[in-house]
């Protein structure tokens, strides 16, 4: 076990979390179906609310039918029906076994059929091969909801993901909901009832990948529920966050992810959550393209493109994690920690190469340790030697904690208004001087509203300090290592910082074409690559500044089209398949006369023709220089749907690969956002002599195209503006190429 975190709560009553945690009780949830306000889509028809399935009389049903039961020793269902005897017990639910042959299982009157069953049931257990020929019997007998352990299904290959299909579109036609298959027994294990505070909930593809989160409760963490989605025929991950994020209890949801069954299910879920400002912590498989193929083989879902994937968590507030240690660690702090009052963090430590190597650490994971002020500093020196540095870290040098002036340090570093966040990393246990600085650490955290981590180096984790002491303590967050303390407490100032600003961009995403789609429509070839002229003439529609130009299909007209463009001038063949014309020579630049107008049309005219290229004439455009080219895009991800790119571009942009991503709908902070992801960031801001850009009208740019994303929807397969050249602040930006491919 590698850690474990408490926080702040101590309490299970509903008022009491919502006032200590600043969020107001979840969204209301509705039965089977959609509120009102979950019948309002967007401008492609897609929703903008999310459905919240109840799930109540599944984790706490009233009635359960196990269909299959067993008592036979020897035999994989007796020991699943023993164990489901044993949780209904515990929630107090009425169990009826089902079997054809048998009139008793475990001492329980067995009836042969669904039809046979004395009650109706809330829950059905399918302990059977092939659950879709029980899916109608249970239909009519008006089950609310079956779990199937079945494998077989879409991990298979393409006759097992047939076989699920079937097995989803009777689930859609029966009405009732169904868990699996390909699941597990996760969701009936055994919770400790006795632990207080806002719990975790998980969420796991894979039930072994779950057990590090289920163990936290022998460190005295509270999970609340466990689902064990599998292949997702019908309940997903989107509706169990859906579900979590409205329950008082929950305080956050941990996931372990191998695909996603819907994107825009995923977003509206995370939506709902950021709302409620329940985090959402994950591990995604799908980093890498061994990664991804294990997933699909393991679940049969997509994983989609992992840099998309990525973003929309980000994009939506969900922390994404690597490890499974990273998970628990950081999903434990979350839940339990209060809003940070300050975003300032000390480190606070009994050796100077501790504090040293830790704030390293912590800075370079872009944590700030602001360095305490001159007054402060001259206060810890009262129980601090003057050669120890109390700036940030704090060095108290060792004997300070060993007597009354150690808990005065800890007091007056909490004391300052910039500290949110107090961080002692005690690399090793040295009674009796840890053991003390252990206690003090707890008992400060007991009287402050301020969160306080330590972190226990030692390898070993017996210790009374550690084992008593520290996980006795509801306040204080413990960590076992250095990384997952950082990546925690970056992921808890992080989460406050988004939720505290949340504003959901399903608000106001277009819910009407605009008059530019209507435009856009009639320019658009289905099946067909636009020639760039065409492809401006989309990008003007929506009001992004191109060039001015003429097309033109002689070398008088490009004469006079030069006139009256104004020279110097670029030109370029144009033809609707031609997407890469400077590799076979078809674009030159800054023509100042005449009679290079006149020579240069031939030239073009007579390589597209060696090259096979029947061109719809020659562009005559404006030169537009002195600026950063970007690149602003459109494509279509297999989970997502339409995505918005804009990164360093030119014709660099295949070599850096210096991209962000978002997926529509999104704000002007999600578009100035991506500008801050990028590598090449500071070529915005002017370097090297060169003006600051115009950022403005970039971001104004990636939210046009982002409108034309939303409105065009699957007739638009791809946009692609490169270069977009931003000019110097106050100039706008250009458009200076552009391809777009239509379905």
């Amino acid at each position: 076990m590698l850690g474990s975190t408490h926080g702040t709560l101590t309490t299970n009553s509903r008022h009491a979390r919502v006032a200590a945690c600043g969020r107001p009780p979840g969204p209301a949830v509705h039965v089977h179906g959609r509120s009102a306000a979950a019948e309002d889509v967007d401008v492609s028809g897609r929703p903008l609310h999310s459905t919240v399935p109840d799930l109540d009389r599944f984790f706490r049903p009233e009635s359960v039918a196990v269909v299959g039961a067993s008592d036979a020793e020897g035999r994989p269902n007796t020991g699943i029906t023993r164990q489901l005897i044993a949780w209904a017990e515990r929630v107090g639910a009425r169990l009826h076994p089902v079997h054809p042959s048998r009139s008793a299982v475990f001492g329980l009157p067995c009836v042969p059929s669904v039809a046979d069953l004395p009650e109706p049931v809330d829950l059905a257990v399918l302990l059977v091969r092939d659950p879709l020929p029980l899916v109608e019997e249970l239909a009519s007998a008006k089950v609310k909801f079956a779990v199937a352990f079945a494998s077989g299904f879409a991990e298979t290959g393409a006759e097992g993901a047939a076989a699920q299909a079937r097995l989803s579109a009777a689930v859609r036609r029966g009405g009732l909901r169904l868990l699996g298959p390909n699941t597990n027994l996760n969701a009936f294990e055994e919770f400790r009832e006795d632990l207080e505070g806002p719990a975790i909930a998980l969420i796991t593809q894979s039930g072994h990948q779950g057990r590090p989160v289920f163990t936290l409760q022998e460190l005295g963490i509270r999970l609340s529920h466990w689902a064990p989605t599998g292949n997702e025929a019908d309940l997903e991950t989107a509706d169990f966050i859906s579900y979590f994020a409205a329950r008082p209890e929950v305080g956050a949801i941990a996931m372990y992810v191998e695909g996603l069954k819907d994107g825009r299910s995923f977003l509206l879920a995370a939506d709902r959550a950021a709302r409620a400002k329940v985090p959402v912590v994950a591990v995604k498989v799908g980093r890498t393209e061994t990664g991804a193929r294990t997933a699909a083989s393991h679940t049969g879902k997509l994983t989609g493109s992992d840099a998309v994937v990525d973003a929309a968590m980000r994009q939506f507030g969900v922390i994404r994690v690597d490890g499974l240690d990273e998970l628990q660690d950081t999903a434990a702090l979350l839940a339990r920690a209060r809003p940070p009052r300050a975003e300032g963090v000390v480190v606070y430590s009994i050796s100077g190469g501790t504090g040293a190597h830790f704030s390293d650490l912590a800075t370079a994971a872009g944590l700030p340790l602001p360095t305490l002020g001159a007054e402060k500093q001259a206060e810890l020196h009262q129980w601090i030697p003057d050669d120890l540095s109390v700036a940030n870290p704090v060095d108290n040098g060792g004997h300070p904690v060993g007597d009354w002036r150690g808990r005065k340090i800890i007091d007056a570093i909490l004391a300052d208004p910039s500290v949110g966040v107090l961080i002692c990393p005690i690399t090793g246990p040295f009674p009796p001087m840890s053991d003390k600085l252990a206690q003090d650490l707890v008992d400060a955290a007991e009287e402050t509203d301020k969160l306080v981590c330590v972190v226990w180096g030692s390898p070993v984790g017996t210790e009374a300090a550690y084992r008593t002491t520290l996980l006795g303590s509801s306040r204080v967050a413990t960590f076992r290592t250095f990384a997952n303390c950082i990546t925690a407490v970056r992921a808890y100032l992080e989460h406050h910082r988004f939720t505290a600003g949340y504003r959901s961009p399903f608000d106001d995403a277009p819910r009407t074409p605009s008059p530019s789609a209507r435009k856009a429509q009639a320019l658009l070839r289905p099946g067909e690559q636009l020639s760039e002229h065409a492809a401006k003439q989309l990008l003007r529609a929506y009001g992004i500044r191109v060039p001015r130009e003429q097309l033109v299909t002689s070398a008088a007209a490009a004469v006079r089209a030069a006139g009256l463009v104004g020279y110097p001038v670029a030109m370029k063949a144009s033809a609707p398949q031609l997407a890469h014309k400077t590799e076979l020579g078809l674009v030159r630049l800054g023509l100042t006369s005449a009679s290079q107008v006149r020579d240069t049309y031939r030239d073009l005219t007579d390589i597209a023709r060696y090259e096979g290229v029947e061109l719809d004439g020659v562009l005559v455009c404006q030169m537009v220089e002195r600026g950063v080219e970007m690149v602003v895009g459109v494509t279509h991800d297999s989970l997502f749907g339409p995505t918005v790119t804009v990164g360093i571009g030119g014709v660099l942009v295949e070599v850096l690969r210096d991209t962000a991503v978002r997926v529509p709908p999104f704000g002007e902070d999600q578009a100035r956002a991506m500008l801050t992801e990028l590598r090449g960031r500071a070529l915005l801001d002017g370097v090297r002599g060169m003006p600051p850009c115009d950022v403005d009208a970039l971001v104004e740019v990636v939210l046009r195209v982002q409108r034309m994303a939303l409105e065009l929807g699957d007739d638009l397969a791809e946009l692609d503006v490169n270069p977009l050249m931003v000019l110097p602040r106050g100039q706008g930006a250009v458009a200076l190429d552009a391809l777009a491919v239509c379905r």
